[in-house]
């Protein structure tokens, strides 16, 4: 039995500042824009402006990547491109700098840190700090037995909370979440189906190296018979996510809700983060007003849980790489509307009518004072009427 009550999360997360939104709407109204010309950046502003609780919203200067990583058993029965638990070569690719999420983060001024959760590679041949919070070594084939254990997804979950209140401590403004799996996907797709109530062929997509009709129907299977061990188990999220998640699905899951907790926003990269903020939202219906869907990566999937948590992805690109490469991607995008929203100025104060006359007046009423101050002098009529035509 499991010590952690994550109902607690229910009363910790509040919504962003709706009050700040407002004065941030009455703001985008003065601007020297005219309404909708920016159109969604005006509100993705607001939406940052709510989030941080100010007015002109505050940039974005310190985004970090966080990519967390895991082998999943059930990439043993062939339902993805890539070889069963080759999840470290991806690890030690974005460490390295050779992946696309490297390329993209370093050419961002972005931090990539990534967390291994539970990879089937030896702890000694990566950093510490990659390897510290690790669970296990890979974890479950989830269609014929769980993924972990109860205490071991309890501790995963910890360890995601306390990464989330690292970053927010550490002054990190706003955070882009991606994974390094094999296998990712499907456990993906099963919370999602059990979550949403659909049958797996709804769900099973290609995965981010595409793979071809036959691995697409064993990895169906794979998701129907892990679909029919999820549902007598939806009433507790920890133990839906021993039970067809993963160690690294914990995580996340868990650093999504305390980050809404310390109101740290983030952008959701692909169908692995999807699934865990739709279990967050499961626990915590207003986390997924931090959230932000940084792209469609075409993952059905995906598709399902960001139309439940009514979250529209800011890219369509057709970015399936995954390691946070497609939130990386929609980042600048935030930026850009932070900035808009903070720097542009304010419309001037429109110049009454009196004050476009005066320009036209007579030098001879010049020294008389401005007519809108004493108003029409004896006898000038005609100058007057003359001053209104021009």
């Amino acid at each position: 039995m499991s010590s952690l009550n994550l109902d607690d999360f229910t009363d910790l997360i509040e919504r962003p500042d709706g009050g700040v939104r407002r004065d941030a709407e009455a703001h985008r109204e003065r601007r020297n824009v005219p309404p909708g010309a920016l159109g969604r950046l005006d509100d993705l502003g607001e939406w940052l402006a709510a989030a941080q609780s100010a007015v002109p919203v505050r940039p974005i200067e310190h985004p970090r990547a966080l990519l967390f990583a895991g082998d999943h058993g059930i990439a043993a029965l062939g339902v993805s491109a890539r070889p069963a638990g080759g999840a470290g070569r991806l690890v030690r690719a974005v460490l390295e700098g050779a992946s696309p999420a490297s390329v993209l983060a370093r050419r961002l001024g972005v931090p990539v840190r990534v967390i291994d959760m539970s990879l089937e590679a030896d702890p000694e041949g990566l950093p510490g700090e990659v390897v510290r919070h690790r669970v296990r070594r890979g974890s479950g084939r989830i269609d014929v037995e769980d993924a972990m254990t109860l205490e071991e997804a309890e501790a995963a979950f910890r360890a995601g909370v306390a990464i989330a209140d690292e970053e927010a401590d550490s002054g990190t403004d706003l955070v882009v979440l991606g994974d390094i799996s094999v296998g990712g996907t499907t456990a993906a797709a099963v919370l999602i189906a059990a979550l949403c109530g659909t049958d797996a062929s709804v769900v099973t997509g290609r995965g981010g190296q595409a793979i071809d009709d036959l691995a697409w129907m064993r990895k169906c299977a794979a998701v129907r018979d892990a679909l029919r061990r999820a549902r007598p188990v939806l009433g507790d999220q920890l133990q839906l996510l021993a039970t067809v998640g993963g160690p690294d699905l914990a995580a996340m899951t868990g650093f999504l809700l305390q980050s809404a907790a310390r109101k740290m926003p983030v952008i959701l990269d692909g169908v692995v983060s999807a699934a865990c903020a739709l279990v967050g939202q499961r626990v915590a219906f207003r986390a997924p007003d931090w959230w932000l869907a940084g792209q469609r990566s075409g993952e059905p999937a995906q598709a399902k849980a960001l139309d439940r948590m009514a979250l529209e992805p800011l890219l369509d690109h057709g970015v399936t790489v995954g390691e946070g490469a497609g939130a990386l991607l929609a980042l600048p995008l935030v930026q850009a509307a932070a900035s808009l929203a903070a720097e542009l100025p304010e419309a001037s104060v429109p110049a009454t009518e009196e004050s476009l006359e005066e320009p036209s007046k007579p030098e001879s009423e010049s020294d008389s004072g401005p007519a809108s101050d004493s108003g029409p002098a004896s006898g000038s009529e005609p100058d007057s009427s003359a001053g209104s035509d021009a």
